[in-house]
């Protein structure tokens, strides 16, 4: 059997298990990773060369960074001065859009929604508003502001790996070019039309109690969280900044994360609990499949099966529409992550194919990569709020794909201006 081949069925594996989910995503990653060594795909040292890239180091640096802010419960103050403005349903649920959007642009979205869900609770028992009118409209502003940063998600980060490897990269706020206005378009459609779409139901009886109890920070001394959320800032501005100071990425948020000890706003075990592992795994295996599907070739067979599709002489907005259908689909039927890291090689082999910018390419596909708000298992943060919520998966649905229709029209427009697949 040919490398190529082998390659497939590994791709084949991981497809199906990142969507049955009955083993750990992180798990199946290895398995992928581990598999191709041992049937000699890939050489050890290109395998698991994944694990010390610059950017599995940004990841861990970022998830300390964020999480001190979770774990002084500065968002969650943050999070609570949505009552201060919101009077009405609608205006809570633009408040809540805005403030979870934003936070999620530059901290983990999954760990976002975790700190704020309490606090929406707490909201709706106060104002009376049903809870499930609230929180899917969090869950899905955490997804769309996940596009806001080049740090916003995992995803993200992926790509901007794929494109190191042939010398380009994307800017900081790249992103947020067509991020913020499929936000802002979102937050806009939930305002006028989308929240006559969200139900009115109940909280399962069995619902998470923990998130009917808001966390007391009170002993957490003021100075710490205001630290933490100076350390978050500066710590952004040098990753804004990068090209002026000098200063790489992953070394900016490895001198946060750094300062956040040594100053004890965070304990070492803090932050060491406050990285997330299956990411770090999930990401590093990932490559490896990457780096299997371009070396093997198997990368440029599925791109010359899609071109043959397609058509060789396929119109560039036929291409793009392929790539963020593709995307968006399968992000809601498996981690959005994992939809990412499977699609980003193949991506770049299609772009090779038909001579696309790389660029352009990439960047539809995790856009498409983050429009998962059409099931409850798309991204954690939707499965988080599903029996808190008393949601059925049609909720998601009669909610979701409305919103996923207004984020592929927006891309469809935005795209070809800012990202053209034909320079």
């Amino acid at each position: 059997m040919s490398p190529a081949v082998i390659t497939l069925l590994f791709l084949l594996f991981a497809i199906v298990m990142f969507v049955w989910e009955k083993i750990p995503l992180a798990l199946t990653s290895m398995i992928v990773c581990v598999g191709l060594v041992v049937t000699g795909v890939l050489e050890p040292k290109a395998a698991f060369n994944g694990f010390v890239n610059t950017n599995v180091i940004l990841f861990v640096g970022m998830f300390v960074v964020g999480g001190a802010l979770f774990e002084t419960g500065m968002a969650n103050k943050i999070g609570g001065i949505v009552t201060k403005f919101a009077k009405s349903e609608r205006q809570l649920i633009v408040a809540i859009m805005v403030i979870v959007g934003v936070m999620s642009g530059f901290l983990s979205n999954t760990g976002t929604a975790a700190v704020l869900i309490p606090v929406v609770v707490g909201i709706a028992a106060k104002s009376g508003f049903a809870r499930s009118r609230l929180l899917m409209p969090l869950v899905f502003a955490a997804a769309m502001g996940g596009n806001l940063s080049l740090i916003g998600a995992p995803g993200n980060m992926i790509a901007q790996s794929a494109l190191q490897e042939i010398g380009l990269k994307f800017g900081f706020f790249e992103y947020g070019l067509v991020g913020l206005p499929i936000l802002v378009c979102g937050i806009i459609y939930f305002a006028l039309f989308g929240y006559k779409l969200l139900p009115k139901a109940k909280p399962a009886a069995d619902g998470d109690s923990t998130f009917d109890e808001q966390a007391d920070y009170s002993s957490v001394p003021k100075w710490k969280q205001v630290l933490s959320l100076v350390i978050l800032i500066a710590t952004i501005l040098a990753m804004i900044f990068e090209d002026f100071i000098g200063i790489p990425l992953y070394v900016s948020s490895s001198i946060g994360a750094i300062l956040l000890v040594l100053t004890r706003v965070m304990t070492e075990k803090q932050a060491y609990k406050s990285i997330d592992m299956q990411t770090i795994f999930l990401f590093g295996g990932t490559l490896a499949l990457a780096s299997a599907l371009e070396s093997t070739g198997a990368g440029a067979m599925i791109a010359d099966a899609v071109i043959g599709l397609l058509g060789q002489n396929a119109s560039p907005y036929i291409l793009l529409l392929a790539v963020l259908l593709l995307s968006a689909v399968l992000t809601n039927f498996m981690s959005n992550t994992a939809t990412t890291a499977l699609l980003v090689p193949i991506s770049l082999s299609i772009a090779t194919g038909m001579g696309a910018d790389p660029r352009a390419v990439l960047m539809a596909t995790v856009i498409g990569g983050s429009m998962a708000y059409a099931t409850p298992i798309g991204m954690p943060a939707n499965t988080m709020v599903l029996s808190i919520g008393g949601y059925k998966f049609r909720d998601y649905a009669k909610a979701g794909v409305p919103l996923m229709v207004v984020a592929l029209v927006v891309s469809m427009i935005l795209l070809p201006i800012f990202f053209p697949f034909y320079p």
